[in-house]
Order: structure tokens, then C-alpha cells, then sequence
């Protein structure tokens, strides 16, 4: 029973990111690239806020204070990574040059990096940071799973397990959109985007200090609003549309009917 749970975890949690590297980015070496500076500038933002918790002594049994500072420093490291990514394009472009030919990376003709190949890099460096965060989030209850014992059995929540996985995925995909949007509240000066995207990402991150109390009714309904909302502002940030998502669906339709 516990490695089933252990595994149904795993696909829940990181099935749809994985599918996702598989599908998008694990043939373009390029986008790996990106993808991996993305999970260590993550990284580098739990060290800052290792050590800014580990300073503050008097503080550290408070969860909300490491949990704010937390979220401050990865939007402080999206901000940094936005700007070296601004300043390394013309290196992409060369890298990407003697690499496998992907049009959406392609330049424009006056030389300079198109919208959507930064579109596409907002999207790649944003599963970075969602992979990164969501394996040190679940990496200890996942451990925790395989037993011995059973979720629950000691008069605990039994649906701890699988609401952390679902939290998890949310997570993931939710440093997708955020990062969509804030590289394009960046490039427009639409500093209002940027905004709205520190203040859901400190929504979310908050309101999972309810799960102490086991109110996941809130905390998951309320990630997942925030989830699709924004998928779908981040949808239209890139060019999207209600016929182009249909001519997506057709085109796969045909595809799988030869």
C-alpha cells in the first residue's frame, strides 16, 4: 500500500512537468541549457534564504517568517535571471545557430531575439524553477511514504499525501505562468504585471500555512483559480487564441487519424 502511494505521488506531482520537458525541451540542447540555469538560480535563492533564516535566531521557529523571505528571494533570483538571460541572448543565438534548428528560436531580421523565442525562454527557465522547487518540496514526504505504516493510520489526515502531490504540481506549473509573465512585464515595462505576479506567488505560498490546520479546501481551490487564470492571461501574453487552440486540437486530430 505505501508504494503504491509513494508512486501515485510521484505521477501526480511530476507527471504533467515531466511531460512537458520530454515533449518540449529534452531534444533542443539549448532549452536543457536554459532549463538547467533556471534550477540552479532556484537553488541559489534557498541558500540566500538559508542563510538570512539561519542569521535571524530569534526567528526561526516562526514558518511564516522563512516561508516570506523565501518567496522574496526567488522573485529577487527571477529578476536576476531575466536580466543575464537579456544580456546572454546573443550567445544563445550563436549556441542555437550550431545547434538543431528551432524556428521559435529563431532571430528576427534585424538580428535580434524574436518575442517568441524570449516567450520561449520565460517558458523553459520557468519549468527550471517549478522542477527545482517542487523536488525539495515533496523529495521529504516522498521518502516519508514508502513506509513502513500507512498515511493517516495514527489519527493524522490520510489525504496529507496526496494533497501535498497536488500542491506540488500546482507549484510547477504555477512557476511556469509566473515566470511567462513577469519576462513579459519586464520586456513591455508593464511593471504592474510583475506586481500581480510577486503578490500571487506570496498568496500561494501563504496560504499554505493553513495546512497546518488541514484546510487544504482552501489552500488547493485557491492555487489551482490562481493556476488556471493565470494560464490562461499567460496564453494570450504569447500570441494565443480561442482558433488557434482549435486549429492545435485539429492538427493533432489529423495527426493521429493518419
Amino acid at each position: 500500500m505505501t508504494l503504491m502511494q509513494l508512486f501515485g505521488a510521484l505521477f501526480i506531482a511530476y507527471g504533467p512537468p515531466a511531460c512537458l520537458f520530454i515533449i518540449t525541451i529534452a531534444r533542443n540542447p539549448l532549452r536543457v541549457i536554459v532549463m538547467i540555469a533556471g534550477m540552479f538560480f532556484w537553488l541559489v535563492s534557498l541558500l540566500f534564504s538559508s542563510i538570512w533564516w539561519f542569521a535571524v535566531v530569534p526567528l526561526r521557529d516562526q514558518l511564516a517568517f522563512g516561508l516570506t523571505f523565501s518567496v522574496l528571494f526567488q522573485e529577487l533570483m527571477r529578476l536576476g535571471y531575466y536580466k543575464l538571460l537579456r544580456k546572454a541572448e546573443d550567445g544563445l543565438q550563436q549556441f542555437n545557430q550550431t545547434g538543431p534548428p528551432d524556428p521559435r528560436s529563431a532571430p528576427n531580421a534585424n538580428g535580434t531575439t524574436s518575442d517568441s523565442a524570449r516567450h520561449v525562454y520565460a517558458y523553459v527557465a520557468g519549468l527550471g524553477f517549478g522542477l527545482m522547487s517542487g523536488v525539495l518540496q515533496l523529495v521529504n514526504v516522498i521518502a516519508d511514504s514508502r513506509g513502513p505504516g500507512t498515511v493517516g493510520i495514527d489519527g493524522g489526515p490520510s489525504n496529507f499525501l496526496i494533497t501535498s502531490a497536488f500542491l506540488t504540481m500546482a507549484f510547477v506549473l504555477l512557476h511556469i505562468v509566473w515566470n511567462v509573465l513577469f519576462f513579459w512585464g519586464c520586456e513591455t515595462k508593464k511593471y504592474y504585471v510583475n506586481a500581480i505576479v510577486v503578490f500571487s506567488h506570496f498568496l500561494v505560498s501563504e496560504l499554505t500555512l493553513l495546512n497546518q490546520e488541514q484546510l487544504y479546501t482552501v489552500t488547493l481551490p485557491v492555487a489551482y483559480a490562481i493556476l488556471l487564470v493565470q494560464t490562461a492571461w499567460a496564453f494570450i501574453v504569447v500570441g494565443g487564441s480561442v482558433s488557434s487552440l482549435r486549429n492545435a486540437f485539429k492538427w493533432k486530430a489529423q495527426r493521429y487519424a493518419l
